[in-house]
């Protein structure tokens, strides 16, 4: 209590320290310190970030009502050096008293940090914001511009400064927008006959529409709108500089008559220039260079080819196949002139990850036709790759990793890449099992082939059905890793088959025909060594019922656990073990079986992104992530068609196991408002379902659902909440039903320090499988009263390339509680979370 008395008392002291500092002692005379300023728009005040951000000046930002940064640069002294300097001087003897104790490196050193600190000050806080009449009359400029442009042509803009004796000033911002004028008559004179002719076909979508009001940004895109369409129809001369428009509001009573104007085209000789209408121009022919380099310019090509009305040149042999490139060119021979389709082109040859920034271009023939010619540079066929990595974990106090990589490109001379990469890793566990081993007891290693295809590798043609504008493209990937030492050591294989494709900037499509996984686990003996928590309640009830002398342990090398296990599950059970104590054992066993068995999932998919974030930096955006995936479909058919028999437990094996059986969707949404002034209120929304059938009665733990952690709810540890409100004993809790939702409200602190404030909520449960204890079983709405609720607050830090993140999170609403009270039993630091992640959560 005194503790807390103390930092009370210390936080008061320092929140009225701060509030005392003068907050214009860095005003000189005859200077003000600008504190505020308002926006009056038509004798109501507008606050709006859109209008905020129209002043050249603008107050020292404030947290609660304190200029905070401000008081910060304030502490900062002038001239830190000469005063350190000044203050050694003062008294004759502190400088060589100084010297002789601490030397006179270290009294450098001392001075340094003196100045360092003081720059820090300075750099952290916020210089003063003084009054500028010359800024203000910029602002009221710029006021009455944002109006005119946005159809108040009358506006009025006026400015009152009140300066006060205590050198602190503010600014209020008067506008009279009187009535906007809106578009009446639009009207258009364009010379060109092919010009006019496409423009009839466009003027439909136009962004200049009668009875809107007048928007100068209306007129720049539609500028923009027509300049593109005419260059997408074989327009090649055109560019938007023939586009004017006649504004004409004289008498019209706050009417706008619009004319648009398209020029012909300007052909400028050497004195003069004369005007020709607009051609549609078409592609001749389309000439692709495939080793292009500054060194073989000029020289005579050794091999060409004609393919498909396409024409490849190579200066040494031709090693590509013609398709492999002419399905990543969109510019066709006889096809009218497109610049969406160099834009196509450019993109697609990029994506092949084959040559260097392609160069392209256009020579004009006397018959209105253009000769493309495509410059392609290959990169090198071979590269190396070599990464390293030292660590230390839970599990071991040293390991060092290598980690290896080859690609190949144009393996196949269809532009396909194929990258080998390997990790070979050592390390020296913590808790060593046999004191005989080695220092370096833990050892992963691992192969990895991956081939990527540029188009849908298929006996099908689906070119209609995903053009190749779409850039479809085929993965497939193998990959095999050993563990010793590492958990319950595994050995792993695995592998994909999947299309990609991008229907637009927008959207991402990815279907895997088929994803197989194999996990043999080579250490199931070691169970209880590594799931402690359920070895110790074993354990205990050993103890209780006098299985065990109450001085010893259950042996795990020996198998002990095991044989308790069977002794307590007998047809017949011991009286001694209570029905509550067998029901720990049972679900003890229950979970060992499931999560030491080997696995075997051959599944498909599909997965679904719709992004609409426009850039990195954008904050106000929504993603819908959508995916459906099915297990062990195929594996059955063949199992009846094979008439392969089932084993005790009535299931399939194939290879001696017993291969996974489900279907499992997740929906995922993400949205994000700006708020202005840095402020983003963001939300996330998951719910996912796993549901076993036929060949299994659970879920693999690999594609099950867990809760807790920094990217869900915070007030709980990764895998420590759920299922329900089950009172668990195991160290990863999971379950194949999930259901979340998280708020965070993000608000800028200063620079790129910021804050956020969150509330999370949700759980997983087990429902249609063979989980029977009803506390951890959806079984109907009432279930959803065991959804957790979690609240806090964190700091992140913006570095540019990636974002620190700090979150604290409490225990709101916790469903453990069960019959009891469940609102704010733990919330306390205490019993708080406390979160690091790298990025936004969401």
């Amino acid at each position: 209590m005194k503790k807390q008395l103390s930092k009370i008392l210390i936080f008061i002291v320092l929140t009225g320290y701060i509030l005392s500092c003068d907050s214009v002692k860095r005003v000189a005379e005859n200077e003000y310190l600008l504190t505020n300023t308002t926006v009056y728009v038509n004798e109501r005040k507008d606050n709006t970030e859109t209008i905020n951000n129209l002043l050249y000046q603008k107050p020292n930002r404030k947290i609660a009502g304190i200029p905070l940064r401000l008081h910060i640069y304030n502490l900062a002294r002038n001239n830190r050096d000469s005063l350190f300097e000044e203050w050694l001087d003062k008294n004759p003897k502190r400088r060589a008293r100084l010297t002789k104790r601490l030397s006179k490196k270290q009294l450098d050193r001392l001075k340094n940090s003196s100045v360092g600190f003081n720059n820090w000050l300075r750099k952290t806080g916020e210089i003063p914001i003084i009054l500028d009449e010359e800024k203000t009359k910029k602002s009221v400029k710029r006021l009455q511009d944002y109006y005119i442009n946005n159809g108040w042509f009358n506006v009025k803009t006026t400015y009152d400064t009140k300066k006060n004796e205590d050198k602190r000033a503010s600014i209020k911002y008067h506008v009279k927008t009187g009535d906007p004028f809106i578009l009446d008559s639009i009207s258009e004179k364009i010379k060109s006959p092919v010009v006019d002719s496409l423009y009839q076909k466009i003027k439909k979508n136009a962004l200049i529409k009668p009875k809107e009001q007048y928007k100068t940004t209306n007129f720049e895109q539609e500028r923009d709108r027509i300049s593109n369409e005419l260059r997408n129809s074989g327009v090649f001369h055109f560019d938007q500089d023939y586009i004017t428009f006649e504004i004409d509001t004289v008498g019209t009573n706050k009417k706008v008559n619009v004319g648009i104007q398209i020029q012909d085209r300007a052909i400028r000789n050497q004195d003069s220039i004369r005007r020709e209408p607009f051609k549609i121009f078409k592609i001749r022919e389309v000439n692709i260079i495939t080793d292009y380099t500054f060194e073989n310019r000029g020289k005579p090509f050794q091999d060409s080819i004609n393919y498909d009305g396409y024409k490849l040149y190579s200066y040494n042999k031709m090693r590509y196949r013609p398709e492999a490139l002419t399905d990543a060119v969109f510019i066709n021979p006889g096809s009218v002139f497109k610049d969406l389709d160099r834009t196509r082109t450019y993109r697609h040859l990029n994506e092949l990850r084959s040559f260097k920034y392609p160069n392209i271009e256009y020579i004009e023939n006397p018959d209105n036709t253009l000769t493309d010619t495509i410059r392609l540079t290959p990169l090198k066929k071979f590269s190396l790759g070599f990464n390293g990595d030292v660590s230390q974990s839970n599990i071991q106090t040293f390991g060092f990793s290598l980690n290896p990589s080859l690609l190949i490109r144009n393996i196949f001379r269809g532009a396909e890449t194929l990258e080998i990469s390997a990790i070979g890793s050592i390390g020296a566990s913590k808790d060593k099992n046999n004191l005989d081993d080695p220092f370096f007891d833990i050892n992963e290693i691992g192969i990895d082939f991956k081939l990527t295809i540029p188009r849908l590798f298929s006996p099908f043609n689906t070119e209609k059905i995903i053009p190749k504008y779409m850039s479809p493209s085929t993965r497939m990937s193998l990959s095999a890793t050993s563990q010793t030492n590492i958990g319950l050591d595994k050995q792993t294989f695995s592998g994909t088959f999947n299309y990609n494709w991008y229907p637009n900037k927008k959207v991402s499509n990815r279907l895997d025909l088929f994803n197989a996984q194999y996990v043999k686990n080579l250490n199931v003996n070691n169970y209880f060594g590594i799931y402690q928590s359920s070895y110790n309640s074993l354990n205990q009830i050993a103890k209780d019922v006098n299985y065990i002398d109450s001085n010893s342990d259950l042996s795990i090398p020996n198998n002990q656990t095991d044989a308790f296990i069977a002794y307590a599950l007998n047809p017949i059970t011991p009286n001694e073990i209570s029905n509550s104590q067998l029901a720990i054992i049972n679900s003890i066993d229950e979970r060992k079986n499931r999560l030491t068995e080997d696995n075997l999932i051959l599944s498909s998919s599909f997965s679904f992104i719709n992004d609409e974030r426009t850039n990195l930096f954008d904050d106000d955006f929504s993603i819908f992530r959508f995916k459906l995936e099915s297990a062990g479909n195929l594996l059955t058919s063949a199992s009846r068609l094979l008439g392969l028999k089932r084993n005790s437990n009535d299931r399939y094996e194939i290879f001696n196991v017993a291969y996974s059986q489900y279907i499992k969707t997740e929906f995922d949404y993400t949205k994000h408002w700006d708020l202005g002034k840095k402020n983003v209120l963001a939300m996330r929304s998951f719910l996912g379902i796993a549901i076993p059938y036929g060949n299994s009665t659970s879920i693999p733990f690999s594609k099950s659902f867990f809760a807790g952690g920094p990217n869900d709810n915070r007030a709980w540890t990764a895998y420590s909440l759920g299922p329900g409100s089950s009172e668990t004993i195991n160290e990863f809790n999971e379950a194949n039903l999930k259901i979340a939702l998280n708020v965070e409200q993000r608000f800028n602190i200063f620079e790129d320090l910021n804050g956020a404030i969150f509330i999370d909520t949700g759980n997983i449960w087990n429902v249609l499988d063979n989980v029977e204890d009803d506390s951890a079983t959806f079984t109907d709405f009432d279930s959803l009263k065991d959804i957790a609720i979690g609240s806090g607050f964190g700091l992140r830090y913006d570095f540019s390339f990636f974002v620190f993140r700090f979150d604290i999170g409490f225990k709101t609403y916790d469903p453990f509680y069960r019959e009891k009270n469940r609102w704010f039993n733990d919330y306390n630091f205490s019993n708080a979370v406390y979160n690091i992640g790298i990025n936004y959560p969401f």
